[in-house]
């Protein structure tokens, strides 16, 4: 009888079952295929036996030492033996090593921790597949830690090695960090190099272009110095920084300065679409992967974690979660590309970065660059409401923290003095004016856009839009009815005597009480004027500090309030120095006793002649010279 192809128990209408294939061990998404990438490694370390496991016994072992290396209580030399003992055990097998998650880690850490010597053969052997290993999230971290320990020698190789796959390598997320550990830690000639290799194809050839001795990189002085066409530069740029900016890899600082420099050239339309592509992943959180994810998917051969180790994990995975836009304040590029967002991105973009920044405010203001950014968040006000309940009350919240910090003081005396170059740097005040070429001719701090901009646009909000024409009429809105300078003045009364002593609080007193155009609060300026007179007041004898004409700070500032504001004149005349002037005639002192004959009000001058004029006759007071530094 003819077979009818199917099996005794197969139903009627029903095609025969494929045979059973037997069981495989090999990987289910590639039977046979050989595993090379982080998800065969883990498929490896879960579900292979351990009898079919590459090196288990090595791993197993060289993770013991691992163990035993991150106790806390370990000294010197026994962590040099146990690195040294690992580091022999898994001699002529580094590559192997590296393939798998929990062994790189231990490797990782031997690199962290060995010496010279010993990094070397780890070097030698892994040297020629670092490019391969750096885009691997469990490998990238073994390359930077690499990077870091490799001498002036072996990192020029890798750098060498980095030639043609700078590109590549940005438009990966673990790639771009090792690539940015890489600029970090270059001279300045290989810095040149591969910002040149990210800006034209024809310039990677160009070793003497590489080697000029210029501070920075700038495109527009390359194209016109070697008579490069702009349009292919541009278009060569466009290239590489869209699919970092479709990937949301913009955290690092030779992104930011390959963008900066692109808005140098960009026409108007490219310039603001990559300024509006830029917004959204600023003001969300950080694409670093975590290197422990690894380690939470196979816990049974991860090392356990001291005390101190679990809370720097912690304090990391809480520094990945932060807003990019707080993040890329570290670096002046990230400063630039921050602010470029802020003047020309409209107006919805504005308000979205503003919202995004609540609660972070005071770490920005006490960062070097992130300061300045709150300077001009402050400076070109669109929505009072809005910055008002996002940034003044938190650096209301704060006060008295910030008045005594170098940095989180500016925000406060730009509004009362804006844009004061006793209190800003020549280079701040660069970052503050900096403007995007295209979009805008210019967008000026605490005033309005240029009309030209404005025709340009036609309106729009491509424009920066200042709601109040008036600079101090919206410093006072925020000042005075957000109660931040009411909280200010009664901040100072209570701490007169230390804000009077310190480096930086002392200019934060001298604005709040200048108060040359604040209404409203004349009545608290007089109980401070008070306040500091009464310190003044107390006799040399006190010794809880330094009486306050001797200190080198506040024997300045006082003499400062004297020249500008008569009124405190006449109230410390009368309350501290009347009948007393000779006590004080000579050291730091004397400056501010002098202060008085040298003032430009003849009634201050008037209320202390007669007491000063025999003591520089006598020789015993010398008057000082009204110094340009000291003029407002």
């Amino acid at each position: 009888m003819p077979s009818s192809g199917r099996s005794p128990t197969t139903p009627p209408g029903r095609a025969a079952a494929a045979p059973r294939r037997s069981r495989s061990l090999s990987p289910p998404w590639k039977s046979g295929w050989q595993p090379r990438n982080v998800l065969n490694s883990l498929w490896q370390e879960i579900f292979l036996p351990e009898s079919r496991k590459p090196d288990y016994k090595l791993v197993k072992e060289i993770t013991v030492l691992c163990q035993k290396v991150r106790c806390c209580n370990l000294s010197g030399k026994e962590r040099s033996k146990l690195l040294t003992e690992a580091l022999r055990k898994m001699d002529g097998k580094y590559l192997e090593i590296a393939g798998s998650p929990v062994a790189a880690s231990v490797l990782k850490l031997c690199v962290q921790w060995c010496s010279q010597s010993e990094m070397d053969p780890v070097f030698v052997a892994l040297q020629p597949h670092l490019l391969d290993l750096s885009r691997n999230k469990d490998t990238g971290f073994l390359v930077n830690y690499i990077i870091k320990g490799a001498s002036k020698e072996q990192f020029a190789l890798f750098i060498s090695s980095l030639h043609g796959h700078v590109a590549s390598l940005l438009h990966h997320t673990i790639g771009a960090s090792v690539v940015d550990r890489a600029f970090h830690q270059a001279t300045r000639p290989q810095k040149r190099s591969l910002l040149l290799e990210l800006c034209s194809t024809e310039l990677q050839l160009s070793k003497d272009l590489a080697q000029e001795k210029q501070c920075r990189l700038s495109v527009l002085n390359i194209i016109s110095k070697h008579g490069l066409q702009k349009s292919s530069v541009l278009q060569h740029m466009t290239t590489i920084i869209q699919p970092v900016l479709e990937k949301g890899i913009v955290e690092y600082s030779i992104v930011h300065m390959v963008i900066s420099e692109y808005l140098t050239i960009a026409d108007k339309t490219s310039a603001l679409d990559v300024i509006r592509q830029l917004i959204p992943h600023l003001i969300q959180g950080s694409s670093v992967l975590d290197e422990d994810v690894i380690g939470q998917l196979i816990p049974h051969l991860t090392p356990t974690k001291s005390k101190a180790q679990k809370k720097r994990s912690k304090a990391k995975k809480k520094r990945s979660s932060e807003l990019l836009l707080i993040r890329i304040m570290q670096t002046k590029e990230g400063l630039k590309l921050g602010l470029a967002c802020l003047k020309h991105g409209l107006e919805k973009d504005r308000k979205r970065i503003i919202k995004s920044l609540k609660g972070h405010i005071r770490k920005l203001a006490l960062n070097d660059y992130g300061c300045l950014f709150v300077i001009c968040r402050l400076s070109i006000v669109d929505n009072t409401e809005l910055i008002t309940e996002v940034v003044v009350d938190e650096l209301t919240k704060h006060l008295k923290e910030l008045i005594f910090d170098k940095n989180g003081r500016r925000p406060l005396l730009q509004l009362f003095h804006p844009l004061c170059s006793r209190y800003l740097t020549p280079r701040e005040l660069f970052y503050l004016n900096y403007n995007v070429p295209s979009p805008v001719s210019k967008v000026n701090l605490d005033g309005e856009s240029d009309d030209v901009a404005d025709k340009e646009h036609g309106g729009s909000e491509d424009t920066l839009v200042v709601s109040d024409s008036n600079p101090i009429k919206r410093r006072q809105v925020l000042l005075v009815k957000s109660e931040l300078y009411e909280v200010l003045v009664e901040t100072c009364i209570e701490n007169v005597g230390e804000l009077l002593r310190a480096n930086f609080g002392k200019d934060v007193l001298y604005e709040v009480e200048k108060n040359n155009f604040l209404e409203g609060v004349t009545d608290r300026i007089h109980v401070l004027h008070n306040a500091i007179a009464c310190d003044a007041a107390r006799p040399r004898t006190d010794d809880v500090d330094e009486h306050a004409f001797d200190n080198y700070h506040s024997s300045r500032i006082i003499r400062r309030m004297v020249l500008d504001c008569p009124a405190f004149a006449a109230t410390l005349w009368k309350k501290a120095l009347e009948g007393k002037c000779k006590l004080y005639a000579d050291g730091f002192s004397s400056i501010m006793v002098a202060a008085y004959l040298e003032s430009p009000d003849s009634r201050v001058k008037d209320l202390a002649k007669a007491e000063l004029q025999p003591l520089i006759d006598g020789g015993i007071l010398k008057p000082q010279e009204h110094k340009a530094e000291e003029e407002k």
